[in-house]
């Protein structure tokens, strides 16, 4: 069984790669520029090895970019089913991809392919982080603070023997002068900004990303396992345990190897002597089954286009209070029937079946979303009817 890989250079052409990588080559430019005055490697071997170092880190960060934004996640091939044609029992079907999720997989919206041990849609390497290049993603999320705090232990004195130049030029002429203009010193100085948001910001996902790797856990993982254990199981169910915490050496393994492959194949995954392959993927269909159980009948009132914030259409109110979340929108026209699962004070998450038509073929979808709260009026079952009348 294989995955697919597609990453291109047209990959790059994307707010995310382009940020990135400005990102890296302003604070790289700003610090080697810096470096040239303030030691200059000619003068001393220590001044070699000082900015060796820091191209080294600056080399180590924009590879393992590369290799997160190209490898890939690895994606589960459309159309795919098990060997086995009762393991379709235990796993879950993608009606957009027209096959089953492997065990671990995900359907990404933004990729609109199944994703194999997806953790999240990232835009800055504009694909998912997941199986093939969680390793590399973690790489650079290491060597990025790394190259940056080596950066400002150059920068900083650079910009204050640029501050003092003329007590420098007159007092300790021996030693190199750092001069860096006024555009110099604007560019040093949002270099070092640049520096510090990525020490801070790339850190702190480096701290969250590396939690996940030691429990062999994905972030859409630990919601499914928070659930499972606040879930009431029944005792046929028994104790819910998380197959693929292997402990923490063995899971630092499953994601980092000399040869950069991780250890699975994507389909199949070392698990827990007490559990199978399927535990995991048994736990999602009993919450879903649930959730199924859980879910409120609406039906639209009132149209709504999918706007990200309707402002002028729904009023400031609904306009201000939107969901914090990049999950989609669902446009509505009055008559829609739509299946609510989550809900806010002046918004509703749900999903609307719609049936087209293709070469005389029936077809159905389902499109999920959040729209105004306003928008639609629930629509009672007999259950509801039947506990209002006792």
């Amino acid at each position: 069984m294989g995955y697919e890989v597609v990453g291109t250079w047209r990959q790059f052409l994307h707010w995310g790669p382009i940020l990135a990588l400005t990102v890296v080559f302003t604070i790289s430019w700003v610090t080697v520029r810096c470096h040239l005055m303030w030691w200059p490697p000619w003068d001393s071997l220590g001044a070699m090895v000082n900015i060796s170092v820091f191209l080294v880190w600056v080399s180590l960060t924009l590879y393992n970019y590369f290799a997160a934004c190209l490898k890939g996640p690895g994606f589960i091939p459309v159309g795919w089913s098990p060997k086995e044609p009762d393991h379709t029992n235990y796993l879950q079907y993608c009606e957009e991809c027209e096959g089953y999720k492997a065990p671990r997989s995900h359907h990404c919206r933004k990729c609109q392919r199944c994703v194999m041990k997806m953790d999240h849609h990232c835009p800055w390497i504009n694909t998912c982080c997941g199986h093939f290049n969680h390793g590399n993603f973690c790489l650079f999320l290491l060597f990025a603070p790394i190259g940056c705090i080596h950066g400002l232990i150059i920068l900083i004195p650079s910009v204050y023997r640029a501050l003092n130049f003329h007590y420098y030029y007159y007092y300790r002429s021996q030693e190199p002068l750092v001069y860096l203009g006024f555009l110099g010193f604007i560019g040093t100085m949002f270099g070092i900004g640049l520096a510090i948001g990525v020490v801070l910001a790339v850190g702190m996902l480096f701290y969250i990303q590396i939690k996940s790797v030691i429990k062999n856990e994905t972030g859409i993982e630990s919601w499914i396992v928070d659930k499972a254990y606040d879930r009431d199981r029944g005792e046929e169910e028994g104790e819910f345990i998380y197959p693929y915490n292997l402990g923490w050496r063995e899971n630092l393994k499953q994601v980092f190897t000399w040869s950069g492959r991780p250890k699975s194949s994507g389909f199949r995954w070392d698990v827990l002597p007490e559990c199978h392959q399927f535990s995991l993927t048994t736990e999602q269909l009993m919450q879903k089954r649930e959730k199924r159980e859980r879910m409120l009948q609406f039906e639209a009132t009132r149209p709504y286009s999918g706007s990200m914030f309707p402002l002028c259409s729904h009023g400031c109110r609904t306009g201000c209070c939107v969901p914090c979340t990049d999950e989609a929108r669902l446009t509505l026209s009055v008559g829609d029937v739509i299946y609510v699962t989550r809900w806010k004070k002046r918004w509703l998450y749900g999903c609307k079946i719609v049936t087209t038509y293709h070469e005389g073929r029936q077809l159905t979808k389902r499109l999920r979303g959040w729209f105004p709260k306003h928008c639609g009026v629930r629509i009672e079952d007999e259950g509801d009817a039947e506990k209002k009348n006792s």
